[in-house]
């Protein structure tokens, strides 16, 4: 029964990860977006960014393997597990999907406002990854730890950059009003979606991979 409900545990958590690491990259889709258009001879930031997009791709298909060593698909989650879908929509008032790119690349507050969002989600996605490195129930699971690991080496390049850009571009740190955004996305997620995942007994698995329907590949956006 223990073993049972430790295994429940690490699934619903690796099923959350995983979608949040392939929702993570196709958003990234959208910030390349902006900053090429917006910023074309931004190199550097271009090519931070574009590092951003592909751990991000790698850390979903270290996920993907992990079910697939498992024998198992990821149980379905959907954007109510997304801190980066719920962050942009308290934040924008829309969906990730819905997001006008062409909007944020002609307004310097909302294309400050995007690169601040992704600053913040990425610092949470940090301390959290530091919090299950020490959960003993992670800890039990060597292939989750391993996993973990890389995204804990791999996060503070993903954060510093934008605020580099910010500092750079007078384009200010993460507002009151985003702060409490994130910290309500966390919360509610860690005390409210998770347990009732964990407590639903027709949570079911998905049937296909979460990259089975993408429409750019990564290696068609970082040649672009």
């Amino acid at each position: 029964m223990l073993n049972w409900a430790r295994r429940r545990y690490l699934d619903i958590l690796a099923s959350v990860y995983i979608y949040n690491e392939h929702r993570g990259y196709q958003s990234l889709d959208r910030v390349l977006e902006a900053v090429r258009a917006k910023y074309p001879d931004a190199d550097d930031f271009i090519a931070q960014v574009e590092k951003h997009r592909a751990d991000e791709r790698k850390h979903y298909l270290m996920f993907r393997r992990y079910f697939e060593h498992l024998g198992a698909m990821p149980f379905y989650v959907d954007r109510t597990c997304g801190h980066i879908d719920r962050l942009i929509k308290l934040t924008f008032g829309c969906h990730i999907d819905d997001l006008d790119t062409q909007a944020v690349v002609a307004s310097d507050d909302l294309f400050n406002r995007l690169c601040r969002i992704v600053m913040i989600t990425e610092i949470r996605g940090m301390n959290q990854v530091d919090e299950l490195l020490q959960s003993f129930i992670v800890k039990s699971d060597h292939a989750l730890i391993k996993i973990f690991k890389v995204v804990e080496r791999d996060e503070p390049s993903h954060w510093m950059p934008y605020k580099a850009w910010l500092e750079t571009h007078d384009g200010g740190m993460p507002r009151l009003s985003e702060r409490i955004a994130d910290a309500w996305v966390h919360r509610s997620l860690i005390f409210v979606k998770l347990p009732l995942l964990y407590l639903n007994p027709w949570l079911r698995r998905r049937v296909e991979w979460q990259d089975s329907r993408d429409t750019v590949s990564a290696e068609r956006l970082l040649a672009a």
